[in-house]
């Protein structure tokens, strides 16, 4: 995986806009920050486009701008020129793939059956966008259709919303989603990136979807912790299960078998994504403790603390089950 694919795999999802005016660019692109999504793919359906993305470009560098809907080799060239650094297409014009490849720009055209996949192939692209996702049979057909083809890597766009995003991303073959539904037209016609900044917070803490495990309590050593999780267990009622490091009197307190992380404990967070977290507690400014990840057999991170405590406590994230 690139950096530049690593950027966009820890985005998840991409918000796909359609722009009529591109005084409305930069604020749009600041409420999007501001939600917690840096990027925009900003389509070439509007004759503004190149001058939309050319704005923000100037005025948040940050943001990972994307041209979608390109369809010539101009707009390829106008798109580039204005600060774009994907070109996205709804479908595979071989004329164009190979314009972007000679060039070296990062393209990523539309499929919707296996022929296109392999003339992407032949062109020798890694990722692809499904397009329209939901219409051309959505994530069944997509898996179904994918699964000859090894390691190329998807991009669902088309019907992609707050309800299906997760069970999309959650496929190991998607690279990210593209989605409008968190930059409405009417919305952003009518200057209210306020509510677009709401929505593009929902349809991020969705697809990460963050909820309480357990706590975590330090003792100063396995005695006490013992008393400690069998007095729990009589009180409440609770059944005790023994680890390596600590008893869980019930699945939402650990009793830990001396001092661990955090000053007086630590709480467990889950996640769907612990790798997207990650990336989206740093590009946040909260910092991860590098020491502390944890990973998978395939080298993909599934445990990691926070550096800084909260109220004495660490926290750390894990999977949802």
């Amino acid at each position: 995986m690139t950096d530049l694919e690593k950027k966009v795999y820890d985005l998840g999802v991409l918000p796909v806009i359609k722009i009529d005016n591109a005084k409305d660019a930069v604020p749009l692109a600041r409420a999007l920050c501001d939600g917690g999504l840096p990027a925009a793919e900003i389509t070439f359906r509007t004759a503004c486009a190149a001058e939309a993305i050319a704005n923000i470009k100037k005025a948040v560098p940050e943001m990972l701008l994307i041209a979608g809907t390109v369809l010539t080799t101009e707009q390829v060239d106008a798109a580039v020129a204005a600060g774009a650094e994907i070109i996205v297409a709804p479908g595979l014009n071989p004329k164009v793939v190979k314009y972007c490849v000679d060039k070296g720009i990062p393209v990523i055209p539309g499929i919707a059956n296996p022929s296109d996949i392999e003339i992407a192939l032949e062109l020798g692209l890694s990722t692809v966008k499904f397009f329209p996702a939901e219409a051309a049979g959505g994530l069944k057909m997509l898996k179904a259709m994918s699964a000859p083809y090894g390691s190329l890597k998807f991009m669902p766009t088309g019907g992609i919303n707050a309800d299906n995003l997760v069970s999309y991303l959650k496929f190991n073959k998607i690279l990210c989603c593209g989605g409008s539904f968190m930059v409405p037209g009417d919305l952003i016609n009518a200057g209210e990136f306020d509510k677009i900044t709401e929505l593009t917070k929902n349809a991020v803490t969705s697809m990460l979807g963050f909820g309480f495990r357990h706590i975590g309590i330090n003792t100063e050593n396995k005695e006490e912790a013992e008393r400690a999780a069998k007095l729990l267990c009589t009180m409440f009622g609770f059944s005790c299960r023994e680890t390596s490091k600590s008893y869980f009197p019930s699945e939402s307190f650990e009793v830990m078998f001396g001092k661990g992380p955090g000053k007086n404990g630590h709480i467990a967070i889950e996640t769907n994504f612990v790798d997207r977290a990650i990336a989206y507690f740093e590009r946040n400014g909260f910092a991860i403790d590098p020491d502390s990840v944890q990973y998978d057999d395939k080298g993909n991170p599934k445990f990691a603390y926070l550096r800084d405590e909260i109220c004495g406590f660490a926290f750390h994230l894990v999977p949802k089950k």
